[in-house]
Formats: C-alpha cells, structure tokens, sequence
C-alpha cells in the first residue's frame, strides 16, 4: 500500500465511524466512549471486558454492533454447569447412509463466529474459561487433535457483573491480561433514560443497516499496523507503563498502593490503541493525548492494587489518574 492509499482509507474510516455512531443511535441511547472502545477493540484485532450491572443495554449494543458491520454474532451465556465443550463444539457419530459406516464428526460451537458476547465470564468454572481464552489467544480450536481455524475478525467481547460476587470465579490476572480494555458501562443521564424508556416501550422498532463489509474491516485492521508513530509517543508509553511497576525510580505513591504493574502488553496495547484512536479522528499518526486517553481502559485490569490503597479507599482508576497527572508535567 503506498502512502496515498493509505490516506484515503483513513478518511474512508473516519466516515464511517459517523455512520456507525448514526446507526447504532438508532438503537442505542449514548454510550458513545463505550462504543468508540469497541470499534479501536476490533481495529486493533483486541478483545475487550466490558464490565457493568445488568440492564444497561450490553447485549444490544454488541448485537447491534455486530450487524451494522455485517459480522456473525454469537452469544454465549457462562454457567456454572458450561463445559468447554459447549463453546467449542463436540465430536458427535454420524452414519454415513451409503455405506453404513460410522464416522466421527466434529459439530462447531458458538465460539465459531465474528463477534462473540461473552455473557458473565465469571460465572463459569476456570477449565472452561480456559477454553474461550484459549481460542482468543490462538484463533483457533483444537479437538481430538484437529486444529480449526476461526474467521477472521474475531472479537470477544465478555461481560462481568460488578455486584454480584457469589458463586463466581474471577479471572486470574494472567487471563485478564489476554483482553486490550477493561471498560466500564455506567448508568445514562437522567435525560438519556427517559429518551430510552420512550424508545423501548412505543411500537416503532429500528433497525440499523449496514455499513462497512468484511472485507473492509480486515483492510482497516492492516491498516492500524502500517499507521507510524513518532518515538517519543512510544517512548512516552513505555514510560508511564514501567511508572506502574513498584520499583526504586518510581513515584512514591506507586510504591505506596500497588502490589504489580503492568507488563510489556500494555504498552502495544497503548500504541494500538492510540494509532485506532487517531485514525477514527482523520489524522495520520497519534500523539501523546491518544495515548493518556487510552491509560485507563488498557491499564486498569493490569495494575494490581495492595491492601494500603484499598484502607485509604484509592481505585486503581485514581491512581492511573494521578500517574499521568505526574508524568505529564
């Protein structure tokens, strides 16, 4: 791709990032940081762990999102009773009718689609969890010994429940690691509820259209990976996630209120993220406010506070606040 080319599909992606937000307003009220994170999350081939209480619309907004972009959505509801089996698939026997033979074969499961909604991660037990991010990882299934491959764009996008913490099981902070956000859905405005309690209880139903194909989606991808970024935006980075690490260099609060920084993932995830982020904007390259704005959502499942911050009642969001606040001077 030369340069001119390359270009034009940032203008091409940065218009239909508008239709997009048009479309799924539709269908969605607000939200709109929520879905610009999941657009950078597909562009930079990320997964994302969206995290709120129920009833905030996280089902349709993926669903929704999925259609827009013409992508196969499935949904997969975790329980304690799942087995990894019923998200990959299972071998079943069949007879062949001609022959009478009886012959193995292997039925997909729902983690064979584009867009996959995870719903409640942590309600399932850790061998199946493995399963989902087993297949994230990879991109692929294995069974009896057989490696399928899966579609390409693959997106995974789990929910957890904030509230309830009975008869769930977290994921470990490794498997955490594996997703590029960890993003909050909060409740709407005031205004905004009313607008969806008008919207969701008339008759009229929207439905939105389709916007970019396939094929478009994975030209975007590639696309992500060629935008350049100056040093010392990577530099930058690379800085305030090694800030985050309990060392001698450093800020006092750091070593004060978190028990592990974040590891080398998060700083690719701050660049992906920045270069997405400055291409759904129309610009070439990012500068360092694309990557502040990208801290907390790639930062906040990395960082593992002590029990200090917890006793003086600091969030890990605070702390990543005020460790920008402190480099940026």
């Amino acid at each position: 791709m030369t340069k001119t080319q390359d270009l034009k599909l940032v203008k091409e992606l940065h218009s239909s990032r508008d239709l997009i937000y048009t479309e799924l307003s539709k269908v969605i009220v607000g939200q709109r940081d929520i879905i610009e994170h999941l657009l950078i999350t597909l562009l930079c081939r990320g997964h994302a762990l969206v995290i709120g209480v129920p009833g905030l619309a996280k089902t349709l907004l993926i669903k929704s999102v999925a259609q827009i972009l013409d992508l196969r959505f499935s949904r997969i509801q975790f329980t304690p009773d799942l087995m990894p089996s019923d998200i990959t698939g299972t071998e079943i026997i069949e007879e062949d009718h001609a022959t009478g033979k009886r012959v193995f074969k292997f039925v997909k499961g729902p983690v064979f689609g584009n867009i996959i909604l995870a719903d409640e991660i942590n309600r399932t037990p850790p061998k199946t969890q493995a399963a989902l991010l087993e297949a994230m990882q990879e991109q692929k299934v294995t069974a009896a010994g057989t490696s399928y491959e899966l579609e390409a764009p693959f997106l995974v996008l789990a929910t957890q429940n904030p509230i309830e913490q009975e008869g769930t099981y977290p994921l470990p902070e490794a498997q955490l690691d594996r997703f590029m956000f960890s993003v909050n859905i909060t409740y709407p405005s005031t205004e905004e509820e009313v607008e969806i309690v008008k919207s969701t209880t008339s008759a009229k139903e929207e439905t939105p259209q389709v916007i970019i194909s396939r094929e478009q989606i994975l030209a975007y991808q590639d696309l992500i990976r060629r935008v350049p970024v100056a040093d010392n935006v990577v530099e930058f980075a690379v800085n305030l996630v090694s800030q985050t690490r309990p060392t001698d260099g450093c800020p006092d609060f750091i070593n004060d209120w978190i028990e592990w920084g974040a590891g080398p993932r998060a700083s690719q995830f701050l660049i992906l993220g920045a270069k997405a982020k400055a291409v759904l904007e129309n610009r070439p390259t990012p500068d360092i406010s694309d990557v502040t704005s990208m801290v907390l959502p790639v930062l906040r499942h990395r960082v593992i506070t002590n029990f200090n911050a917890e006793a003086d009642g600091i969030s890990t969001d605070d702390i990543l606040n005020r460790l920008v606040e402190t480099i940026s001077q």
